[in-house]
């Protein structure tokens, strides 16, 4: 994981098409802006897990697969 420090009104790009702001930096809560494709799905990670929308894959490739 990646830990960045921003204030408020910096950036944060994320490859070509993906810009995260930081808006507002309070107390208990850090506001963030995402300027991202409409092709892209963006979705706070509580709102999957319950209802279970938000399936996570992960491809894993056996290291040394022996016949």
């Amino acid at each position: 994981m990646l830990v960045l420090s921003r204030k408020p009104g910096e950036k944060i790009l994320i490859g070509d098409d993906v810009t995260v702001t930081i808006v507002r930096i309070g107390p208990n809560t850090v506001r963030i802006g995402i300027e991202a494709p409409r092709t892209m799905n963006i979705v706070r990670e509580e709102l999957c897990e319950p209802a279970g929308h938000c399936e996570r894959t992960l491809e894993v490739q056996p290291e040394n697969e022996t016949l």
